[in-house]
């Protein structure tokens, strides 16, 4: 090991031992990586804490001190926090995505698509600890009320707005990728989740069975924007072991609304990149199930009118 090296894993392993101190259970992820580092069901050898069965990665989220210096010792992982378990709602601020790597997009940021949906509430944002992460976004931790078990959601709140609770890792302070660090900016202690906050988590989005207008020009219809929604969602909130194939199924659905023009595939491209990493997924299996998944989709799409 380097010493670089051997740096990195004394300041991750502090990182980790931090959160745990929070009461937050942590487990390790893949080096500058974002998805986790323990073995998955296919690989799993039945054997310690998996004799009975595979268990997965956010039972085997811990906050014993002795436990995480032993994970930490094995490398320089970074940090990811399971967020159910550690009694956490993370709403996940992002930065759009440049547009067709011209730079800029037509998109708000999660920051001012959050603080819109506080307005119309006729709330303050709530300041909570807080962490930006390596592309400017925002995590933003709130603790959930006793007995409440939200799951996962991916752009229902608001445009560049996503949650974690059950089934949800977050990353944790402290940790790098290649694109920078997780920082935090505000150490305030961590907030209770509003109630206005949570009847929107509890509250799934109403579907809608009425025709779809054509769509102008580079804008979703309503239907679309619900099926992603719901879609998307339902992705994130998959465990392990079902997570591709919903993920698949998810765009293929979604395909066909992009062939319509009713939806840019770009957006649908997002969303589902987003909900997938969610749910544990690797940044390049999400892209390559989803890119496969759509072209497939749109490629076979029956005509608006034949549907």
């Amino acid at each position: 090991m380097t010493h670089r090296t051997a740096t990195r894993r004394v300041h991750l392993l502090a990182a980790a031992l931090a959160a745990a101190a929070r009461g937050w259970h942590v487990h390790p992820l893949r080096p500058g990586g974002k998805g986790p580092a323990l073995h998955g069901e296919r690989a799993c050898p039945h054997t310690g804490e998996c004799a009975d069965g595979h268990v997965k990665w956010e039972q085997r989220a811990t906050t014993d001190p002795d436990r995480i210096r032993a994970a930490w010792s094995a490398g320089a992982f970074n940090v990811g926090i399971a967020t159910g378990p550690s009694g956490l709602v993370v709403v996940d601020l992002d930065v759009p995505k440049e547009k067709d790597g011209k730079g800029g997009s037509d998109a708000p940021c999660g920051a001012t698509s959050f603080a819109a949906l506080c307005e119309r509430a006729g709330q303050p944002v709530p300041l909570t600890y807080t962490v930006r992460t390596p592309s400017g976004g925002l995590h933003l931790y709130y603790a959930t009320p006793p007995g409440t078990h939200l799951r996962n959601s991916a752009r229902t709140l608001a445009p560049n707005v996503d949650t974690r609770a059950w089934g949800g890792n977050i990353v944790a302070a402290g940790s790098t990728t290649p694109h920078g660090a997780y920082e935090v900016i505000n150490d305030a202690p961590v907030t209770e989740l509003p109630g206005w906050l949570l009847h929107q988590l509890q509250t799934p989005p109403k579907p809608t069975t009425a025709p779809a207008p054509l769509a102008i020009p580079g804008e979703a219809t309503r239907r679309a924007t619900v099926a992603l929604e719901r879609e998307a969602a339902a992705v994130s909130g998959t465990s392990e072991g079902g997570r591709n194939n919903r993920l698949l199924t998810g765009a293929r659905a979604m395909g066909r609304f992009v062939a319509w023009s009713e939806i840019t595939r770009n957006v649908v491209e997002e969303a589902f990149q987003a909900a997938g990493e969610a749910a544990g997924l690797s940044p390049a299996e999400c892209r390559t199930t989803i890119r496969s998944a759509l072209d497939w989709s749109i490629r076979t799409a029956r005509p608006r009118e034949a549907a």
